[in-house]
């Protein structure tokens, strides 16, 4: 599973992004002549080398989170960004992503894993447990474990009460192999994404039941099976700390103590300057930055309490330069894997026809539009040209030249809605093509990204009229009941697109009543044969293969006219001086046995 943090348009998605895996359903999302086309390369990360050579044994780092969190088991509906962080450091996970998305075994977990060849029936995995590998009662990691998080999460047993990863489902058996540290998962139809599973892993004592599965992760005395075991669990102090676990066999964690600390966002530039922590996410401390307020008249009206604060880049420019002058600290940023993408609504107003919908899509000048998001803060702006893979993620392909010629002038007329003499806004049948665009209030790259689709478009002869809805109303209010003709915002990227993605874009089906169910796909234009990609690519156990059934598939999507991929979503952390092994990890996680305290010179 891959959870991070996540900006404000893509926090209000975090409910909807899907975990790892693959199946021949959705996974359930809510609880929600080719012209030159611009590479996305941007990396995806941006970490501080560390060279265990040159870290220091011993030390404190003090690692800022948005809260504690309610649990640890990131299959709950209460998991958090910050319970998946927590649990990278404190459970296994057999694979873990590099940084292009490539899932690869990890050899503190696993000696070995193998899946038989593509076209051998059935699918059996084989994995090889690393002997070594115990939790922190000193019991061996065994098929047990894999067994039972396989019964809690493929929504067999309705009892179990959290959500049910894509690829569990399609599990048929689980047994131990030739000795106890082999272990052999069959499956009933073929699964190309099976790294994706048991990551993170509980043990079996936290799953092999509802009641044990149901109850919030949260405190010490929990088994882990990782670098780092909890030693205080305070939400009323606002604290983690975790501490070295002596039954640990892989390389020594250079960090005694890491306490992860509750800081919210609009705090951390001061508590960096003030020396009170060492690792903070700082995206939103500066993207959300807003002006001082000024001194009120006697007879001022004061704002609304509920009123979120307005956007504004140039507050959002001045907390950046503070955060990059803040003495001992390094803003590390990088593109996120995580997808910005203009969605069009097919059900509503004049978007309803196909044709406009791939006019629009040419209209956008993505290059434009991702100089004016990333430049200000330092990313590379690098356009994006796929639906489902991030710019430098294994197999990345810009897809776009498939929406049609690049003029879209030439569109927008053959579509009837023409522009009058002397230029202004088009119109058919005396009706102008006025839209709303949806994006997420307080965000200055989000405003700056709307300004640059408003200028871009205008030239194009549509005008869009920009609306601002907080993260806590977005999804619900707007983009799941369709109120709306543009919307902005992020999906995460993960290692597995196949599974991961398709929710964002699988054919609406009715419900019972007759009424239309988007699900995710708040574009709500969808077909049969891009769901049947979807799923030949979920099932196909030849990477080359799976990737041509993936880009066949976006090609589908830029010609539905469903949505414009536009950036990555940018990512800054600040890093006390000093500290090795953090920074932006993009599709990684940390190594938390690797970060800690360089050596003085």
């Amino acid at each position: 599973m891959r959870v991070r943090q996540l900006t404000a348009a893509a926090a209000a998605l975090l409910l909807a992004a899907v975990l790892g895996g693959c199946s021949d359903r959705p996974a359930p999302a809510r609880p929600p002549a080719p012209e030159p086309a611009p590479e996305a390369t941007a990396a995806t990360g941006d970490v501080r080398p560390a060279d265990r050579a040159a870290v220091r044994d011993g030390g404190t780092l003090r690692w800022a989170v948005d809260r504690v969190p309610a649990t640890l088991n990131v299959y709950q509906p209460a998991a958090t960004a910050d319970s998946a962080l927590l649990a990278h450091a404190l459970y296994p996970s057999l694979f873990r992503p590099d940084g292009h998305g490539r899932l690869v075994p990890d050899p503190d977990y696993l000696a070995g894993a193998e899946s038989t060849p593509p076209g051998q029936r059935p699918q059996v995995v084989t994995y090889r447990l690393n002997p070594h590998a115990v939790w922190s009662d000193g019991t061996p990691l065994t098929a047990a474990d894999l067994i039972a998080q396989r019964a809690a999460l493929s929504g067999l047993d309705p009892a179990y009460r959290g959500g049910h990863p894509a690829g569990y489902d399609a599990i048929d058996s689980i047994g131990q192999g030739a000795d106890p540290h082999e272990v052999k998962v069959t499956f009933r139809r073929p699964c190309a994404d099976w790294p994706s599973l048991f990551g993170p892993l509980y043990p079996a004592a936290e799953t092999s039941t509802a009641a044990a599965f149901n109850q919030a992760l949260a405190g010490g005395g929990h088994l882990g099976a990782g670098p780092y075991t909890v030693s205080r669990y305070d939400a009323e102090d606002g604290r983690v700390t975790l501490e070295r676990n002596p039954l640990w066999w892989g390389d020594r964690p250079k960090a005694d103590r890491i306490d992860f600390l509750a800081a919210a966002p609009e705090r951390r530039l001061d508590a960096l300057d003030q020396d009170l922590l060492d690792i903070a996410p700082v995206t939103a401390a500066v993207d959300r930055a807003v002006p001082p307020a000024p001194s009120a008249s006697p007879s001022a009206a004061a704002p609304p309490a509920a009123a979120p604060p307005a956007a504004a880049p140039e507050a959002a420019a001045l907390a950046l330069r503070r955060a990059e002058s803040l003495p001992g600290i390094t803003v590390h940023r990088a593109a996120a894997a995580s997808l910005t993408q203009l969605t069009l609504n097919a059900a509503r107003g004049p978007l309803t026809d196909p044709a406009l919908r791939l006019a629009l899509g040419r209209a956008v000048d993505r290059r434009r539009v991702a100089a004016a998001a990333l430049t200000p803060l330092g990313v590379a702006p690098a356009a994006l040209g796929s639906h489902l893979l991030a710019g430098d993620q294994d197999g990345y392909r810009d897809n776009s030249a498939a929406a049609g010629p690049a003029d879209a002038a030439r569109l927008f007329d053959e579509a009837g809605w023409k522009r009058p003499d002397g230029g202004g806004t088009r119109a058919k049948d005396g009706k102008p093509l006025t839209l709303d665009l949806l994006v997420p209030a307080g965000s200055a790259t989000a405003k700056r990204t709307a300004d640059a689709l408003t200028a871009g478009l205008a030239e194009q002869g549509v005008a869009l009229r920009t609306v601002t809805a907080p993260a806590d109303t977005f999804v619900k209010h707007h983009l799941a009941v369709g109120d709306y003709d543009l919307a902005l915002f992020s999906w995460p990227a993960g290692p597995s697109p196949a599974s991961e993605q398709r929710p964002a874009y699988a054919k609406p089906r009715p419900d019972p009543d007759g009424t239309l169910d988007p699900g995710s796909n708040y574009a709500r234009s969808g077909t049969e044969e891009i769901d049947r990609l979807f799923d030949r690519a979920a099932g196909e156990l030849d990477r080359a293969t799976r990737l041509d059934l993936l880009q066949e598939a976006d090609i589908r999507i830029w010609q539905l006219g469903h949505s414009v991929p536009l950036y990555q979503r940018p990512e800054l952390v600040g890093v006390r001086s000093g500290v090795a092994g953090a920074g932006v990890w993009g599709f990684d996680w940390p190594r938390f046995q690797d970060v800690g305290w360089a050596v003085t010179p």
